[in-house]
């Protein structure tokens, strides 16, 4: 006979003491203590409901003349008790409405052994489930309850390190006020030619932009008498710059950040055709992101003020990226960037750079 999956105490409320033995002794097979009463109500009833009652085994006809009221206040006292209820055929229609109401949880007929048994074994097992489902149910609210704490937290982070990023290539900017902006400029060219080119997921999308913030960071190690310098630069200082992807991506190494933007701060000084450096990477050697990331260097490069030179207009750009098409930079990259008018080009620009207004208003009281 299949046992309980737990220990549990049953009342057998019967009337004849042979017939209460014989439950008693059929009952506790399944495992479970049992204790007996000959009459309902009792004097001891109250006492074995308290004690932590699982299922109480009661004929009906023990009950007063209102059956139903007497059955539904025991219920209503004890909401958590489990009711098997002993019928005959006569009893039927009570029967059924004290299932249909949920009054009692199942009824069995008072001669069938096998039949008490059964529904008592369900009725049992079926509260042992349900509160264990109430269990993983209060489980699942608790881990949700700290999953929103700790996307809370996390979405604090985010925005933490992401300010904490502006702010440091911002720093850098500052260093030298002829790229003051630039950054946040290619970020900006970035994302929107990684959409033209079917790059729409969020997440990716934020990578870039982070790789472009921070593709110059390496230039924190070079001294400024090199990236200041108003001439042009020797052999060895020009060896000294090359070296800033590599050191950027050994500062972003130490921070754990994301594969694309590394992949941006390390090779966005790479050539489609191999002449570039850190690695001479040639064409689909060459991250994605970091091919992307160096048509938006080039443009913000080209139209903007260099002491070197003077800025230049988004035709004259256009010029320039359409010559370096398939040597400096990669043909389906240029040809994203044609997609669009130059007039969006210019938006993008004024839009990005209008946002910096007082920020370069600070740096020109700086070299007052």
């Amino acid at each position: 006979m299949e046992r309980l999956m737990s220990p549990k105490k049953f009342l057998i409320v019967e009337r004849d003491p042979e017939r209460r033995q014989t439950l008693a002794r059929t009952l506790g097979r399944l495992g479970a203590e049992v204790l007996s009463l000959p009459v309902f109500p009792a004097p001891k009833l109250d006492s074995h409901l308290r004690d932590g009652l699982d299922l109480l085994v009661a004929d009906v006809r023990l009950f007063s003349n209102d059956r139903f009221r007497s059955i539904q206040a025991l219920k209503k006292s004890y909401p958590r008790l489990s009711v098997l209820l002993l019928a005959d055929k006569n009893d039927n229609p009570l029967a059924f409405r004290l299932l249909r109401d949920g009054v009692i949880d199942a009824v069995a007929c008072p001669d069938n052994d096998l039949h008490i048994v059964s529904a008592a074994l369900t009725v049992v097992q079926k509260k042992e489930l349900e509160e264990k489902l109430e269990e993983v149910k209060k489980r699942l609210r608790k881990l949700k309850a700290e999953e929103s704490r700790s996307l809370h937290k996390a979405l604090e982070l985010e925005e933490v390190y992401d300010t904490t990023i502006e702010n440091l290539m911002t720093a850098l900017d500052l260093r030298d006020v002829e790229t003051f902006g630039h950054s946040q400029t290619v970020a900006k060219y970035s994302q929107v030619l990684a959409g033209i080119l079917g790059i729409r997921e969020k997440t990716a999308l934020d990578h870039i932009r982070k790789g472009a913030l921070l593709h110059d960071i390496g230039k924190i190690a070079i001294p400024d008498i090199i990236l200041k310098k108003p001439g042009s630069l020797n052999g060895d200082e020009w060896d000294k710059i090359r070296l800033h992807p590599a050191l950027g991506f050994g500062l972003i190494r130490e921070i754990k950040l994301v594969q694309e933007v590394g992949n941006i701060i390390l090779h966005h000084h790479e050539r489609y055709d191999g002449e570039g450096y850190p690695s001479g990477l040639k064409k689909d050697l060459i991250p994605l992101e970091a091919r992307i990331f160096a048509l938006a260097d080039a443009l913000d490069a080209i139209t903007s003020h260099r002491p070197y030179r003077k800025p230049r207009d988004f035709k004259a750009a256009l010029r320039e990226i359409q010559k370096a098409r398939g040597s400096q930079f990669d043909p389906v990259v240029v040809d994203a960037f044609c997609s669009l008018e130059l007039g969006e080009w210019e938006k993008i620009r004024y839009e990005t750079t209008s946002i910096l207004t007082c920020m370069e208003v600070f740096s020109d009281l700086r070299n007052l």
